[in-house]
């Protein structure tokens, strides 16, 4: 469980805020607008009004007592370089910063942003990739190089065990798990045999699971 700061309530920044509240974390929120705050209540230990640009409203929060801050502000830049500045300066032990352009994340690491993430960006690019292909159900990329991809099985790997196909080997991917009709088993024994009907998520390069792809029907 982590005590987690949550600075500017758009989309994300609520979605974000139910999320971490759902997995056990403990959320505060703060935004300038009241309306913003109300659905949030029954999810955060605390909420407040305040205009974060404003030094004292930030030093009033105790920025050092938060593990994670999270600055959710897409909409304007000059606002999000200075709360994440701001937050870094009272102590702030890691800022995560909303950037919506590769410039914008460049002056918000430089202005003490521990990390910047491109929510719209990601989402964007796990839809590309999952409606590119036929056959890709979901898609974590995980860098440039590495990504998880659920699959179905190729059909000479079905009524075969993992360990007689030698999909390491073979195919230099492994298998984190099966999902059968939204079931999910993770990691599975060398022993498991493949199903015809389930899907796979599988771990590896990118070039490696495309040319799994294409021999798909």
């Amino acid at each position: 469980m982590k005590s987690i700061l949550i600075i500017g309530l758009g989309r994300f920044g609520r979605h974000l805020c139910v999320n971490l509240s759902k997995l056990g974390n403990q959320v505060m929120v703060v935004d300038e607008k009241e309306e913003c705050l109300e659905e949030l209540l029954p999810y955060v230990v605390s909420a407040k009004i305040g205009d974060c640009t404003n030094e004292n409203v930030l030093r009033s929060l105790g920025i050092s007592n938060f593990d994670i801050c999270f600055v959710c502000i897409g909409t304007n830049f000059q606002s999000s370089l200075e709360i994440t500045s701001m937050v870094k300066e009272l102590g702030g032990r890691y800022a995560i910063s909303k950037a919506n352009r590769d410039i914008h994340a460049k002056f918000l690491l430089r202005n003490g942003a521990d990390e910047v993430i491109y929510p719209d960006r990601d989402i964007a690019e796990k839809l590309a990739v999952r409606y590119s292909a036929n056959h890709v159900f979901d898609y974590i990329e995980l860098t440039e190089e590495y990504s998880i991809y659920e699959i179905p099985p190729l059909t000479e790997w079905v009524g075969k065990t993992i360990k007689e196909l030698s999909i390491r080997n073979k195919y230099h991917i492994s298998i984190l798990g099966t999902k059968d009709k939204g079931d999910a088993k993770l990691m599975p024994q060398a022993d498991y045999m493949i199903r015809a009907h389930e899907h796979l998520m599988v771990i590896g390069k990118k070039t490696d699971i495309n040319k799994i792809l294409k021999q798909l029907p």
